[in-house]
């Protein structure tokens, strides 16, 4: 068995300021697949309401105004589990204690690229990592890809997905490898 822990992290590529109908379907998206491969969830530069303050308060508002992920039932079991967290944009740095930092991208630069594989090892000696998934139309800015050391690309070859597949494709991925 692996003990190291995988994070699946959503970061903001967004407006900054404004919460848009993405942000809560990814958060919906994401929750039930952490939830099922017992893996956490992290997101950074979120905008939300000012009003919530707590990752309880989020996954309770979530499942308010979305049908996906048992009516946001999973994340909040995630959030219950004490498995999510919200954070500002990482300024010089993501925070460390969420393991290795690896960005999830069709272009991985040549000297980062890391293959599902090596990931999968790294979390069974025990390193726990973070999956960078950028939420936007142009996936990460370019300074996440320099404050990173590692890039996955979780297809045979540099294909775009969506956020969302690309985080099941990827979550997929690494419980099969995880077992094997």
């Amino acid at each position: 068995m692996h003990t190291g822990r995988i994070t699946l992290a959503l970061y903001n590529s967004y407006d900054p300021r404004s919460f848009r109908e993405a942000h809560r379907r990814a958060l919906a998206r994401a929750g039930p697949l952490a939830l099922a491969f017992d893996y956490n969830l992290a997101v950074f530069g979120f905008p939300f309401p000012q009003e919530l303050q707590t990752p309880t308060e989020i996954s309770e508002w979530v499942a308010t105004t979305t049908s996906i992920g048992e009516h946001g039932g999973f994340l909040k079991e995630l959030t219950a589990k004490g498995r999510f967290q919200t954070f500002p944009y990482p300024d010089k740095g993501f925070p460390p204690q969420l393991g290795e930092i690896i960005l999830t991208t069709r272009k991985p630069d040549e000297k980062k690229k890391i293959t599902a594989e090596e990931v999968a090892e790294m979390v069974k000696r025990g390193q726990s990592v973070m999956l960078v998934f950028g939420l936007g139309p142009k996936g990460a800015p370019k300074e996440v890809f320099k404050m990173t050391k590692y890039h996955l690309d979780i297809t045979p070859g540099g294909y775009s997905l969506e956020t969302c597949t690309a985080m099941g494709a990827t979550a997929g991925a690494m419980a099969y490898l995880l077992k094997h």
